[in-house]
């Protein structure tokens, strides 16, 4: 079972605020500064080029013992020995089980009860729910109601992490809601410093 103190903060890649450094140098700041999970997610590269970075990434968070997630792409997570995020379109976690075998960590996107009880019930190992504030990472998606969460939350055993549009001043309105952490993706990648910003997010106490 995933330890709902690995998802304290889920920090989840994104290429658009390198500014000149490597993923790999960044996704290294986030880790030092204390984030628990990564998620890599890449939309735009190749397989061949989306794989190799995945090793070296995959590199940097066995150094640090934090689990790897590949967001949607089962095979490369299946070549790494890594977990997988799967949205609803995305293929069936039944499947993705099948393939991955019954260790790897699945987490699935949920935005209503009925899903998230499908997802708990067909073996997913955590949820991810939102976007619970406005987000320009997906333009396309509408806001969560905070009662909605709280309802995922409370209709679940498996841990939930909450995210879009989570920075440093909005993530104490999450407080009391039951999840087991944030998922944070320009708040830490496009920081000045990825080390300072996950730092500090790990200094809140936001009784997750």
């Amino acid at each position: 079972m995933l330890e709902r103190e690995k998802l304290h903060l889920y920090a989840i890649t994104d290429r658009h605020w390198l500014n000149g450094r490597t993923l790999e140098s960044q996704v290294r700041e986030v880790l030092e500064g204390g984030a628990t999970m990564l998620q890599l997610r890449e939309k735009a590269l190749s397989p061949e080029a989306f794989l190799a970075e995945a090793h070296g990434i995959k590199a940097v968070c066995d150094e640090f013992g934090v689990p790897l997630i590949i967001n949607d792409n089962v095979e490369v997570a299946r070549q790494l020995g890594a977990g997988v995020h799967l949205g609803q379109s995305d293929m069936a976690l039944r499947e993705a089980r099948r393939i991955l075998g019954t260790t790897a960590v699945i987490g699935v996107s949920c935005k209503t009860v009925e899903l998230a009880r499908e997802a708990e019930a067909n073996g997913a190992d955590y949820l991810g729910v939102g976007a619970v504030f406005p987000t320009s990472t997906k333009t396309d998606a509408r806001e969560l109601p905070h009662e909605t969460l709280v309802a995922i939350c409370h209709a679940v055993m498996i841990p939930v992490v909450a995210i879009g549009g989570i920075t440093l001043q909005n993530a104490r309105e999450l407080v009391g809601t039951g999840i087991a952490g944030v998922a944070v993706i320009s708040a830490l990648f496009g920081a000045p410093s990825p080390r300072a910003a996950a730092q500090a997010f790990r200094s809140l106490d936001l009784s997750l």
